[in-house]
């Protein structure tokens, strides 16, 4: 059961619709088209606005209510929203949809028009996440097994059909049981050697990671998750990806420790700790103007504490953000600059399925004498 709004919108030239005798007849046109699948629509109210005029007219008996609104520029949106219950028929199919708007693209002499699915609110299964980039995307999400907020986050794992089970944090997407593209570029699989290697994850909850490093033959990892739900609820929907490891929690090679990284990362920086390897796979680089705030702060302290615990040959791998956020990229690369003693760092990207987009992921490593900048 959900809200549902369907949209569609044409374009006009900009005179035809300035006087009141047209405006009148173009609602006309509207109505008598929306007539084929909406019954008795009556004009319940209308208004010039500051910016053109606007209608809205009401189907008979359903609660059913269409907006029409025209702006000076020239363009017309048309709104159809409805409450439609489990097993209703939709009141416009997708099919009759296009119909309509080539039906009114034609006797509105419109020079473009362009109609898109129902937006569907309030369904107690939320199907929009949104890209890096924040654009709205609609998956194929059937159903919610898993929904909690811990302390630190709201907790969901859904079921997508072409996805698989997928673990949402705070409405955002983080892995799925298609994404093993995402684990593997994240570790560089086939141009690391991990064999015998000493492995630090930061963050990490889901599992995936510390399953497929263990496959390379490290000497030990260790694992630093602060949510002790999220390991709960992934050891139960997502072991597709993350095997036994947080069922188990420790073995003769891993190690998983529930708490604050930062706690843990002053810990082996003070007894002199070092690690081949740490992973940060905490928060994405954040969508700002500046890279000012809590979250930049933060990712800068990961990364000065990560170096202090790394050998002097060990390697900070992370991901960062879409491509389509060059500008966060650029920031973090900027931070990178920063960091003293000075850093080198190599990029590597994969499209990641339940992302919907390509993922930029980063090496960064101590400079050496002569190194420069890979990207």
């Amino acid at each position: 059961m959900s809200a549902n709004s369907i949209l569609l919108d044409f374009s006009l030239d900009p005179a035809r619709i300035i006087d009141e005798v047209s405006r009148k007849d173009i609602v006309r046109v509207c109505k008598e088209g929306l007539e084929k699948y909406l019954t008795g629509l009556k004009i319940s109210y209308d208004m010039l606005t500051t910016d053109g005029y606007l209608c809205i007219l009401s189907e008979t008996g359903t609660g059913t209510i269409v907006t029409i609104r025209f702006f000076e520029q020239g363009l017309i949106t048309i709104n159809v929203e409805y409450y439609r219950k489990d097993g209703d028929e939709a009141k416009i199919s997708f099919e009759n949809m296009k119909m309509l708007e080539n039906g009114l693209r034609i006797r509105l002499e419109a020079k473009r028009s362009k109609h898109l699915p129902p937006i569907k609110r309030g369904s107690s299964v939320d199907v929009y996440l949104t890209s890096s980039d924040e654009r709205v995307i609609e998956y194929d999400i059937d159903r919610v097994l898993f929904d909690k907020r811990s302390e630190f986050q709201k907790i969901q794992i859904v079921h997508s059909r072409s996805l698989g089970n997928m673990l949402v944090l705070d409405e955002l997407q983080n892995i799925a049981e298609a994404d093993l593209i995402y684990t593997e570029t994240l570790m560089c699989r086939g141009k690391e050697d991990y064999a015998g290697k000493e492995i630090c994850i930061l963050g990490g909850g889901d599992g995936a990671l510390l399953y497929e490093l263990l496959k390379e033959g490290p000497k030990m990892v260790v694992m630093l998750e602060i949510d002790e739900i999220v390991m709960q609820a992934c050891n139960k929907y997502m072991n597709t990806i993350c095997g036994d490891v947080l069922e188990k929690r420790t073995d003769d090679n891993y190690e998983i420790i529930v708490g604050d990284c930062m706690v843990y990362l002053r810990k082996y920086i003070k007894e002199g700790r070092k690690f081949d390897y740490v992973f940060g796979d905490l928060t994405d680089i954040p969508i700002s103007d500046t890279p000012t705030g809590e979250i930049w702060d933060f990712i800068r302290t990961i990364l000065e504490s990560s170096f202090q615990v790394l050998k002097p040959d060990g390697k900070f791998m992370t991901h960062g953000n879409g491509v389509s956020c060059p500008e966060s990229l650029r920031m973090y690369e900027d931070q990178l600059a920063k960091l003293t003693p000075k850093v080198t760092y190599t990029k590597s990207s994969a499209f990641v399925p339940s992302f919907m987009e390509e993922w930029v992921f980063y090496q960064v490593q101590r400079e050496v004498a002569n190194a420069t900048e890979s990207v």
